[in-house]
């Protein structure tokens, strides 16, 4: 067995083809350092040094030489990256979200993250909630924002903050002309939901309380874009998280409504593995997005 003592010293022999200066280099004497290349030579089964008045290498010396300098230039890569792992979000971390968070969130978010961290390599990835958690789960994945609660006793959460549900109905109807609607006036035109899978469907049913309402439909929507255009053309009224007003209600066909209280909201957070060692970068993570994030509307 090689010991990286032996490939120091060795790498130090075949720089400075002496062995007194490579063994003051190493900080040891001359006849330990010598030992040590002459039980790396048995080890091997091969010379790998031409002793005489001068020090040359033998040809396998010379190419274990230069194996021997890659091998130490790896070791050192590795306490480097360790190294760099001791300040906040450096290196990789892999960022799942969900598509009812990402397109809201992440344009602001990705240039204050590379502003604040440009070590950092970020990897993002958007799909459903029960994927991320699964990629958590099997390590695909480092963390995930999403809407809270999850399950799974193998995850910690990490809260950030409460979105707010608004109501977006056509532009003129009976809807968009009361002041404050409220939960229970929902009922009174079709609820156009995202299609089924989606988190943002079942905590909309959940915090209306409308898991039995029978004119709330998915219309197979599977992106509140298209619940919007559907909202616009007359075919009934959805919940908008209010992170996505400014991006999705910008438009003079449909109104954008707070409800009166108390407002159906969700809770956004961040989801990790409670075995990660990274728990600090996500708590960095987690103050990027609350500075970063779009400020609440005047509605």
């Amino acid at each position: 067995m090689i010991s990286t003592k032996q490939l120091t010293y060795f790498d130090a022999v075949a720089r400075h083809k002496h062995f007194g200066r490579a063994a003051e280099e190493c900080a040891v004497t001359q006849p330990a350092l010598s030992m040590q290349i002459q039980e790396m030579e048995r080890a091997l089964g091969v010379a790998l040094v031409e002793r005489g008045r001068t020090i040359r290498l033998t040809d396998a010396g010379d190419q274990i030489a230069a194996r021997a300098a890659d091998i130490l230039q790896r070791i050192d890569g590795l306490s480097d990256f360790a190294n760099s792992r001791q300040a906040p979000l450096s290196g990789q971390i892999r960022l799942g979200v969900i598509p009812s968070i990402a397109p809201y969130v992440l344009p602001q978010v990705l240039p204050e993250l590379q502003r604040r961290y440009p070590a950092l390599e970020l990897r993002v990835r958007e799909t459903l909630t029960e994927y991320l958690l699964a990629q958590l789960e099997d390590g695909s994945l480092d963390v995930a924002l999403l809407a809270l609660p999850v399950e799974g006793a193998g995850f910690d959460t990490l809260p950030l903050f409460d979105d707010a549900f608004l109501l977006a109905s056509p532009a003129g109807s009976a809807a968009g002309k009361r002041t404050r609607p409220t939960i229970d006036q929902l009922a009174d035109a079709p609820l156009l939901l995202l299609e089924e899978g989606h988190c943002l469907r079942e905590q909309a049913l959940s915090f209306c309380s409308l898991r039995d309402i029978e004119n709330a439909d998915s219309f197979g929507a599977s992106s509140l874009s298209t619940l919007v255009q559907m909202v616009a053309s007359g075919m009934g009224q959805t919940l908008l998280p209010e992170m996505s007003v400014t991006l999705e209600a910008g438009r003079n066909d449909i109104d954008v409504q707070r409800f009166a209280a108390p407002q159906p909201s969700r809770k956004v957070g961040l989801a990790f593995r409670k075995t990660s060692p990274l728990k600090a970068d996500f708590t960095a993570l987690g103050d990027v997005i609350l500075d970063a994030r779009p400020p609440a509307r005047d509605i």
